[in-house]
C-alpha cells in the first residue's frame, strides 16, 4: 500500500502546486504508517520531491504521453496504481487534476473529492475531507468509503514545507499500445509570464472599470513592483483585452493567494467564487455599492486611475527606503 501524488513540472521545476500535494500525500502517509511516492512525466531537478516527503519518484515513460492527452495520463497513472499497490491517489486541482483525476477515480470506482482545502480526518476506516461549496460560502465535509479514494488539492491551501530527505528515482515505462486517443493537440503555445496565477501568493486583477485594454498597463505596473501575477475578470477576458488564462472566477480558475487586490471590479457571484479563498482582499471601486466592498478587507471608493497611480509610487517610495 502507498500514497500516490502526481506532480508537474514547468520551466525546470516542479510546481510549487504539485509540491504542495506531496507534503498533503506525506502527511497522509505517515498517518497511515506507508510512504508517499510522486509520479511525473519528463525530466526536472527532483530534489525537492524528496524534501517535500516522497520517498520514492515514478518517472512515467512513453512517448504517448508527449500528446498531453487526458486519456493517455489516466491510462499511465492507473498502471502505476496497480503496480505500486495505491489506495490514494493524490492531484492539485488544476488543469490536469480536473482532466485526470475524474477519469482515474472511474476506472478504479473510487471515491473522489475535488478541491480539498484541509488535512483529512482519519479515524479508523473513516477517511473525511473537507473542501469549500456554494461559490466560497460554506465549507462541507465528505467522506470517503471505497477502498481507494482520489483527491485533488486546491492550490495555495498549503505552504510548501521542505526538510531533509531524498526520494529514489525510478522509470516506469507504461503500456499504452492499445490506446488513441480521438483528440489531437494541433498546438502548445506556453504562457510567457513568471508566475503562475494559480500558485502566486500576490494577485492583482482588473476587471471593465479599466474601460479597455490599453490602460492595462498600471495594473502590470503595480503587479511588478509587488512581484504579483496578474488577473482579470471574465468579461475582460471575454472582450480579449487579457488572455484567458488570466480569467479567476467561478468558470475560470480559483486561487487562494495570501493578497488580492481587485481594481475595477463589482465583484459579482460567479467571480467571488473563484476569489473567495483569498487571505486579504483589497478592493477598488468608485461604485460604494459594489458588491465586493461586502467580502473585501479593505474597500477604497474611487477612481482607479487617480489611486492605481498613487499605489505604485508608493510601493516603490517603500522598496527605496528597504535598500
Amino acid at each position: 500500500m502507498s500514497i500516490l501524488i502526481y506532480t508537474e513540472i514547468a520551466k525546470g521545476k516542479i510546481k510549487k502546486s504539485s509540491l504542495e500535494a506531496v507534503n498533503y500525500g506525506s502527511r497522509i502517509a505517515a498517518q497511515l504508517n506507508t510512504t508517499a511516492t510522486a509520479l511525473v512525466v519528463g525530466d526536472a531537478e527532483f530534489s525537492d520531491l524528496g524534501k517535500a516527503g516522497a520517498k520514492k519518484v515514478l518517472k512515467l515513460k512513453n512517448d504517448k504521453l508527449s500528446n498531453l492527452s487526458g486519456l493517455f495520463l489516466t491510462a499511465a497513472i492507473e498502471q502505476a496504481v496497480v503496480a505500486e499497490n495505491a489506495t490514494i491517489i493524490i492531484f492539485a486541482h488544476d488543469f490536469t487534476g480536473k482532466e485526470v483525476a475524474p477519469r482515474l477515480a472511474a476506472k478504479l470506482k473510487a471515491g473522489i473529492v475535488a478541491g480539498a482545502v484541509d488535512n483529512p480526518t482519519i479515524s479508523g476506516d473513516s477517511f473525511s475531507v473537507k473542501k469549500i461549496v456554494f461559490s466560497g460560502k460554506a465549507v462541507a465535509t465528505y467522506v470517503i468509503n471505497s477502498t481507494q479514494k482520489v483527491i485533488s488539492l486546491l492550490p495555495n491551501s498549503f505552504p510548501v514545507e521542505l526538510m531533509d530527505g531524498t526520494a529514489e528515482i525510478v522509470d516506469f515505462t507504461v503500456n499504452l499500445d492499445a490506446l488513441n486517443s480521438p483528440i489531437k493537440v494541433l498546438e502548445v503555445k506556453k504562457e510567457t509570464s513568471e508566475l503562475n496565477l494559480t500558485e502566486a501568493e500576490l494577485v492583482v486583477s482588473g476587471g471593465r472599470g479599466l474601460k479597455g485594454p490599453e490602460n492595462w498597463g498600471m495594473i502590470e505596473e503595480l503587479a511588478k513592483e509587488l512581484g504579483a501575477a496578474t488577473a482579470c475578470s471574465r468579461p475582460v477576458a471575454d472582450m480579449d483585452w487579457r488572455p484567458h488564462h488570466e480569467h479567476v472566477g467561478q468558470t475560470g480558475f480559483a486561487i487562494r493567494p495570501d493578497l488580492y487586490i481587485a481594481i475595477g471590479i463589482s465583484g459579482a457571484i460567479q467571480h467571488l467564487a473563484g476569489v473567495s479563498g483569498s487571505k486579504t482582499i483589497v478592493v477598488i471601486n468608485p461604485d460604494k455599492e459594489a458588491p465586493f466592498f461586502k467580502s473585501a478587507d479593505y474597500g477604497i471608493v474611487g477612481d482607479a486611475f487617480e489611486i492605481v497611480p498613487k499605489l505604485i509610487a508608493a510601493v516603490k517610495h517603500f522598496k527605496a527606503n528597504q535598500n
